[in-house]
């Protein structure tokens, strides 16, 4: 057995026993990848971590900035009470529309909204409804501008929020000064970002399993 083979058998018998996808979530997998989605979602397990995180941080106000097809919105809105709401920002019209079937097909169409468009003008109209502060912000779209969104999701969050971004370690590249891929760059930034903003407080785990050799940073707001 090689060792991503070895990952990806111990990520199966992880979310066998934790975190079991159901007919909503197996539902939402299947028709991304009909629709030609790329297979970026989170797994099963990292989904139910976000569930996790959420449902600890007793959240009633989620931002997520990246939809894909919507399976870790689906399984974050499952930790917000029937009163609650998450807004989640998708650059691709494609995406969004598969990503709203497959939500409304797990009745969580009611507490989900999907807006369209570059997070970067999605984000300063959010900003200008003066809405009320996110308790979580799950960060995991376009890695280049990961700065900005952390940036963002500080002006729209308050003391005690938790800020999440994904795929963080890039295969080990983010360590390594040579590499100046944008989307390295912009992670490396968003890292000494949230390393060195008063704000801040914050540390990032690395992860292997069925998407490879990558890992995700968890800040809190501390004032």
């Amino acid at each position: 057995m090689s060792e991503s083979q070895r990952w990806d058998a111990v990520d199966a018998y992880f979310a066998t026993h934790l975190a079991p996808d159901d007919e909503a979530l197996e539902a939402a997998l299947r028709d991304s990848e009909a629709a030609g989605l790329p297979p970026i979602a989170v797994t099963a397990a990292q989904g139910k971590l976000l569930e996790l995180l959420a449902q600890i941080q007793g959240a009633r106000r989620i931002l997520e900035v990246g939809t894909l097809g919507g399976y870790s919105t689906i399984r974050m809105a499952r930790a917000l009470p029937a009163d609650g709401r998450l807004i989640s920002l998708e650059y691709s019209p494609r995406h969004a529309e598969v990503a709203a079937r497959n939500i409304a097909r797990a009745g969580l169409d009611k507490i989900v909204e999907i807006r369209v468009g570059a997070a970067l003008d999605s984000l300063p109209r959010l900003a200008d409804e003066n809405p009320a502060p996110f308790d979580l912000v799950f960060i995991d779209a376009d890695k280049e501008n990961n700065p900005h969104y952390v940036e963002w999701a500080l002006k729209l969050t308050r003391a005690g929020s938790l800020i999440i971004v994904d795929n963080v370690v890039r295969g080990g590249r983010v360590a390594d000064p040579a590499d100046t891929d944008p989307d390295v760059i912009g992670t490396r930034t968003a890292i000494e970002l949230l390393g060195s903003h008063p704000r801040l407080t914050a540390t990032a785990i690395q992860t292997v399993g069925a998407k490879g050799y990558d890992g995700f940073a968890l800040a809190r707001v501390t004032s």
